[in-house]
């Protein structure tokens, strides 16, 4: 008779240690694997869900103010800068995004008047405030005197601070800072111009001051 045993009447090995009654290592890993790949996807998902309920949430607030004249009511995010309310929801490019941080007074428009950098002014603190931009200077087809004096004195180059400079000069009459050049300068610091037009436009504003 022979000794050997057919396929069917021999267990398969098993590893040092392992236990033929135990889940297997392969089917341990598996398990491990499996519920490892649940876990992130289930994170993932609700790390998006928590995002996309963050963005809904975002608080807005409707608010009035009066631009160059023309009273506006808009709702924004209350993050929105004036400068962005201008740009992004009336559409009032003459301001600039220059660095954006308050720096260089490319985007300075007057609030109540008042000098502001509307890259830094939040527009939901502006209710029922005034808001005058460089749009709002001129009589239709007839230039503000200091507009005209940019032009008589040849007082820009590239043009993008222009709208700030302008802007920022008024002021500087409004607020009576024209009594010499130095003056001018020292109230004019705060607007930069990288294409040097610095003695033009002090040029410029002394002569408009002068005729007020």
């Amino acid at each position: 008779m022979s000794s050997e045993l057919s396929d069917s009447a021999v267990s398969p090995p098993t590893g040092a240690g392992e236990s033929t009654s135990g889940p297997s290592r392969r089917t341990v890993i598996a398990t491990g694997v499996a519920v490892g790949g649940v876990m992130v996807a289930g994170g993932t998902f609700l790390a998006g869900a928590e995002e996309a309920a963050a963005t809904v949430a975002a608080p807005s607030s409707r608010v009035s103010l009066t631009v160059n004249g023309t009273r506006r009511t808009v709702t924004v995010d209350n993050r929105t800068s004036l400068l962005d309310l201008l740009r992004e929801h009336l559409e009032l490019t003459g301001s600039k995004k220059g660095c954006n941080a308050g720096a260089c007074g490319a985007c300075t428009v007057l609030v109540d008047g008042q000098r502001v950098n509307s890259c830094l002014t939040l527009a939901v603190r502006l209710e029922g405030a005034e808001v005058t931009t460089i749009e709002g200077l001129a009589k239709g087809d007839k230039l503000h005197p200091l507009q005209q004096a940019f032009v008589d004195e040849d007082a820009f180059q590239c043009g993008y601070c222009t709208p700030g400079q302008i802007m920022s000069g008024v002021g500087c009459i409004q607020e009576g800072h024209t009594s010499s050049p130095e003056e001018i300068r020292e109230y004019m610091s705060g607007n930069v111009c990288r294409c040097g037009c610095y003695v033009k436009i002090v040029r410029a504003v002394e002569q408009t001051a002068a005729r007020k």
